[in-house]
């Protein structure tokens, strides 16, 4: 059993795939405490795979993004192989900490996000997105990625981030969509 947060159809509202319509399952639980942190993870359903690959397959896109929380605490190789047989292109968002959860993810996922919110294990994934407090963005310096996105923590911070990254052009913005046009 799997403790769901939350299943949902919308646009991917961050990262490389803003806009690509995509099947959510958020996952409850979170292995960190982000003051920043816009989910509420005490709140779940018990799930087997099966309940969830019914409700997802209700959806015409074939995006899957698995969120949470942190979705490799949960992840397991029958979960993941049996998205797989129904045909499912898998995005996985982590923080980047879990390394059992992050071997699955990498042998299964065909995109890997990383948001580290403190010291990551990992030192690649397809996008990095970090999510820019004012903190030290060295540790980044010698991640291996396709694309590295900074997210502006809030609204306040957004004249910052741009500046960053006009100076650090390696970095590309990344908005929360989704919350500007208020969908889910």
């Amino acid at each position: 059993m799997k403790k769901i947060n939350e299943i949902f159809y919308s646009l991917q509202g961050e990262g490389y795939f803003t806009g690509t319509p995509a099947v959510f399952v958020r996952f409850s639980g979170c292995n960190l405490f982000c003051p920043f942190c816009d989910t509420e993870f005490q709140d779940y359903t018990n799930m087997s795979d099966e309940e969830i690959i019914s409700v997802i397959k209700n959806y015409p896109a074939r995006h899957l993004v698995l969120t949470g929380g942190e979705p490799t605490l949960q992840i397991n190789e029958p979960f993941m192989r049996l998205l797989k047989k129904e045909g499912w292109y898998i995005q996985i968002e982590t923080n980047g900490t879990k390394t059992s959860g992050l071997e699955i993810a990498d042998r299964w996922a065909d995109w890997i996000t990383c948001s580290p919110k403190s010291a990551c294990v990992r030192n690649s994934a397809d996008e990095l997105k970090v999510v820019y407090t004012g903190q030290n963005m060295e540790p980044y310096e010698n991640f291996y990625c396709k694309y590295r996105l900074l997210q502006p923590c809030s609204m306040e911070n957004t004249d910052e981030v741009i500046d960053y990254i006009k100076k650090h052009p390696e970095w590309r913005l990344s908005l929360q969509t989704h919350k500007l046009l208020e969908i889910r």
